[in-house]
């Protein structure tokens, strides 16, 4: 097999430069394993904070190093989640949608490399002064939440950034990476390596629901939306800029401009989202993927997914020579 060297490998010492998000729910302790496995490293999702089902999912793992990632400012109305986590020793240790900064120095102590996934400048200036040893510019394109910024001219101007403030910091780019081509792009565009969520996403091991997947390989790109709507029926008040991108289906189309309403109604719809969401049901809750779904044919095992990346990107970039005259 192929392998590709950069900052990354060398840093984390893995054999190709591929992280798997650490997605709420879907991103657990067998998904994250089996990307380390294949020479990647895999994080688990640990999502809005459930102390019981963080150690389940680092005992799924077993005895394979992953690391772990938060969202910011769900975790900090725990922090004790924080300590938890460090305690399995992960190999890293990622945060995401809030201020890395007031959690830096516990994380520092506890000699876990910090990361910082950022959808702005500001972002990623904020991550430096955490001292984050990897930054993840993270495009729009992403399934999950996210905000403004699209992938392909957010990474070489966060590359030019931290070229500049803080050289020996990493780069990873995240957001619509679901191929060889994606990963092959983005070291094009300066970046150590890739954040790969929804293409692990649908993959044998992550913990989604099969209608899910079932909907994720017949969505085009086309087929997805940025919405507020789904954080509200789940009773989750999350901070602005962000909101999350989801399949466009029955639910959104039910709802759109009707935020108001669907806050209005929140006794009943809540359980109801809820309990179609448990049940796989795509078209009355949300179905959380990215615009990569339109490069996605089948479920493959992670280590599959690994593979297809790292040996097409190796054929792309070797024979990039053939565009020089």
């Amino acid at each position: 097999m192929a392998r590709l060297a950069t900052r990354l490998t060398e840093r984390l010492g893995i054999a190709h430069p591929i992280l798997s998000a650490p997605m709420a729910l879907a991103g657990g302790g067998a998904l994250a394993a089996a990307v380390t496995r294949a020479g990647g490293l895999g994080l688990i999702g640990g999502g809005y904070g459930d102390a019981t089902w963080l150690d389940q999912q680092f005992a799924a793992a077993g005895n394979t190093q992953t690391g772990c990632g938060f969202i910011t400012w769900s975790m900090a109305k725990r922090p004790e989640l924080l300590t938890q986590a460090l305690a399995h020793k992960p190999a890293v240790l990622m945060l995401s949608f809030g201020d890395p900064r007031p959690f830096a120095t516990e994380i520092a102590a506890a000699g876990v490399p910090l990361i910082c996934q950022c959808q702005s400048l500001q972002h990623v200036r904020q991550g430096l002064e955490a001292g984050a040893a990897i930054i993840v510019a993270q495009g729009a394109e992403a399934g999950g939440h996210g905000a403004r910024r699209a992938t392909l001219p957010f990474v070489p101007e966060a590359a030019d950034l931290i070229a500049r403030e803080s050289p020996q910091t990493l780069l990873l780019a995240a957001g619509g990476i679901a191929d060889g081509r994606g990963l092959a792009a983005a070291l094009m565009l300066g970046a150590d390596g890739v954040l790969v969520g929804t293409r692990f996403w649908a993959s044998r091991e992550a913990l989604v629901h099969e209608r899910h997947h079932a909907a994720a390989v017949a969505a085009t790109g086309d087929g997805t939306v940025r919405s507020s709507l789904p954080d509200i029926a789940r009773q989750l008040d999350w901070p602005k800029p962000f909101d999350i991108r989801v399949a466009d289906n029955a639910f959104i189309a039910q709802w759109a401009g009707r935020d108001h309403e669907l806050k209005a109604a929140i006794a009943t719809e809540a359980t109801a989202y809820r309990e179609a969401f448990m049940a796989g049901d795509p078209d009355k809750a949300a179905v959380i993927f990215g615009e990569a779904a339109g490069l996605i044919a089948d479920v493959p095992s992670a280590g599959e997914i690994v593979e297809r990346m790292v040996e097409e990107a190796a054929a792309l970039l070797g024979g990039a020579g053939r565009f020089l005259g």
